[in-house]
């Protein structure tokens, strides 16, 4: 999967970060001095029904499940372990981007990120960070905006 030949192909405007290799977002703030606000956490996630979603989430907030479950329609909702992220997404967690993955995802996005005009999340490997428009990562994943995270 080539993150970047499929951002140019669509003409979509980013901006990769390189840093030191981080698997947590509070790590990643660290290393590139960006507030934690404004890097994503994209956690992959199962439908009680078996859909598989991602939840994107600021890096300084704790996702709500619940509220998750309630966006999507769902029973619940659970976070996959790193293995079954990997495969599910194609990238492994820390790495994982908002936009552009193996399978295909219903993704819901928190709706405290929206007050941004650009978001970090994970560049497709471990050693950067992908700088996208929030309105990119809406409308290139059909995603829903909801109140999904909690301080």
């Amino acid at each position: 999967m080539d993150l970047e030949k499929y951002l140019r192909s669509l003409g979509v405007w980013h901006r990769f970060v390189e840093k030191p290799e981080t698997v947590h977002t509070a790590d990643a703030s660290l290393a590139t001095g960006i507030d934690l606000n404004r890097i994503t956490k994209n956690l992959v996630c199962r439908t009680s029904d078996g859909r598989c979603v991602l939840l994107v989430v600021a890096g300084d907030r704790r996702v709500n499940l619940q509220a998750a479950a309630h966006a999507l329609n769902a029973a619940n909702v659970q976070l996959l372990n790193f293995r079954e992220a990997e495969e599910v997404s194609g990238y492994p967690p820390g790495a994982t981007p908002s936009v552009y993955h193996k399978t295909s995802l219903e993704v819901v996005v928190d709706s405290s990120l929206l007050t941004h005009e650009t978001l970090f999340c994970g560049g497709g490997r471990r050693s950067r960070l992908l700088e996208l428009r929030t309105v990119d990562i809406l409308r290139l994943n059909k995603a829903v905006a909801a109140a999904i995270s909690e301080q």
